[in-house]
């Protein structure tokens, strides 16, 4: 069988972490399907190590492109694919069926920037992907329902698949450099990366997409009164909050807040940073805080569970389906909640230790490659005519 899958968006944050891991997962089951795999020829090294029945497919259109309606389909038709998955919501007007999308959340219609006519015309074409699709991933009950309620016409063929957490925040391995020569050599590696960025301070941690819905803004808020309530504390007075995230420089708002609050030598904006860096940063971090306002999914408290870190989240959305029982959970619109979420997990040792032990344990109980066995199940239902 043919399956054509569109992975133009695997660098991106999160919809580039699924592609990745469900790729890396396909390719361990030894299939005897081709995978032709759309991309742009920048991208075609992101896919080298995959097996020879992994084939990239040069397409440079960009999922926004106004010809990109016409011009995949056109391709898939030359492919002669049997299935195309695209993995994001953003659906070819002219898709040729049949075919099945992976819904990570509605954030793009919930917090569109976009009004009139070009808010109409989003939701016109998430919509007719949703109702033309043969099958629906989602990867949460919550999306699960955001979707059925977008289009009850659809709730039939809508199929929750979970996400999983990278491997490798599993695997919790030195970097390459340093990964055979034992536990003196991660007691190095940490310290360089704590010297590169003059990390001299116990620190809380961010890492993810910078946009409206992740609150950062209270989040900063949150900290500022945390570490006010905190500056007569032996361990915790030079307590400092870093963010991890990108094009930070779009988003005003979020510098404002760290004025408005105070705390602008408190509060430390890294943008990328590579893998191996950042799982370090989410080892050492006392604490890693993900106020969102609205998740599809949340990989990212997952990860800093994988990693060993107490997670502190919001009690909307997917987040409480994701972490279970395994986070502290807070009020994402109260500023003085969260505040008080991050004090408790870092006073109390008797919760940070369960929350340590509990978040492992969670993070391990999802796989990608049950994932990738339950979406290979619907291409080849797909494929076998089961519409």
């Amino acid at each position: 069988m043919k399956i054509a899958i569109d992975a133009r968006r695997i660098r991106d944050f999160g919809v580039g972490t699924y592609i990745r891991n469900l790729l890396q997962a396909l390719a361990t089951l030894d299939l005897p399907h081709e995978f032709h795999l759309i991309c742009s020829a920048e991208d075609k090294a992101q896919f080298v190590g995959l097996p020879q029945n992994f084939h990239c497919v040069i397409y440079n259109r960009k999922d926004d492109s106004r010809l990109d309606h016409f011009e995949l389909p056109r391709l898939l038709h030359r492919l002669a694919a049997q299935v195309t998955h695209i993995p994001f919501h953003r659906v070819a007007l002219m898709m040729p069926k049949p075919y099945l999308a992976t819904i990570h959340d509605l954030s793009s219609l919930f917090f569109d920037d976009a009004s009139g006519l070009l808010h109409a015309a989003h939701v016109f074409r998430l919509r007719r992907g949703l109702e033309r699709a043969d099958r629906i991933i989602t990867v949460s009950g919550a999306t699960q329902r955001d979707v059925s309620n977008l289009v009850p016409s659809a709730a039939s063929r809508i199929r929750l698949i979970y996400n999983a957490p990278d491997p490798q925040f599993m695997e919790r391995r030195l970097p390459s450099d340093a990964r055979a020569a034992g536990p003196e050599a991660a007691a190095r590696e940490r310290h360089r990366i704590l010297e590169r960025y003059q990390i001299r301070y116990p620190f809380l941690l961010y890492a993810g997409s910078i946009r409206p819905q992740k609150n950062i803004p209270r989040l900063i808020e949150a900290f500022a009164v945390a570490r006010s309530s905190l500056e007569t504390h032996p361990a915790y007075k030079d307590l400092r909050l870093i963010i991890i995230g990108d094009e930070i420089s779009k988003h005003p708002q979020v510098r404002r807040a760290v004025i408005q609050s105070r705390v602008e030598h408190c509060v430390r904006f890294l943008g990328f940073i590579p893998f191996d860096t950042l799982r370090i940063f989410h080892e050492l971090a006392l604490a890693f805080v993900f106020p969102s306002l609205y998740e599809g999914f949340g990989l990212p408290p997952l990860e800093a569970m994988a990693s060993g870190t107490p997670v502190i989240a919001s009690a909307v959305s997917s987040l409480p389906e994701v972490v279970g029982g395994a986070a502290m959970l807070v009020n994402p619109e109260n500023v003085f909640d969260i505040a008080r979420g991050i004090t408790e997990v870092l006073t109390n040792d008797e919760l940070r230790e369960s929350l340590i032990a509990k978040g492992l344990k969670q993070a391990a109980s999802f796989s990608w490659a049950r994932t990738a066995r339950e979406v290979l199940d619907l291409y080849e239902e797909l494929g076998a005519g089961r519409h």
